[in-house]
């Protein structure tokens, strides 16, 4: 079995680079897949939106910290259950996530030059099998910790 982790890090790096280069300091590339999400479904609480990326709830209440205090989202309580937080992007956010989005484009475009449609059919279908297998493994997986 060929060794593709290293290369899917690899890309992931070189993408956060490109992100950060492309859109300043303000939003970093970090942000980027909670604001896309957060943009795409206003109102999620904050545990969906940690399923949804496969960050860990104490990461995405990091990140979201981080994002309210420089005005790009609000976190409000659920009015069906007040221990939940549904997340909303500001009016800060919405102008500036065209430029992600813009960016997220260019980035696809370049990486994928050279790539016939074909070949980036099989790619993606196999690449979407390994990461349905991968949540699969984290969602069945008990997390205790170690003494």
């Amino acid at each position: 079995m060929p060794k593709f982790m290293k290369s899917l890090n690899i890309i992931s790096r070189c993408q956060s680079s490109f992100r950060n280069a492309k859109l300043g300091s303000e939003l970093c590339s970090a942000h980027h897949s909670l604001v896309l999400a957060i943009c795409r479904e206003p109102g999620r609480s904050q545990d969906d939106l940690a399923k949804d990326i496969c960050i860990d709830k104490s990461g995405v209440a990091r990140a979201l910290a981080s994002l309210e205090a420089k005005g790009f989202v609000e976190r409000k309580p659920d009015p069906n259950n007040k221990r939940k937080l549904l997340v909303f992007p500001t009016e800060k956010l919405l102008e500036i996530i065209p430029s992600v989005r813009s960016v997220t484009a260019e980035w696809n475009r370049i990486v994928s030059e050279g790539i016939s449609e074909e070949e980036f059919a099989v790619f993606q279908s196999v690449l979407f099998r390994i990461e349905k297998n991968a949540r699969k493994i984290v969602d069945n997986q008990e997390v205790t910790p170690e003494k």
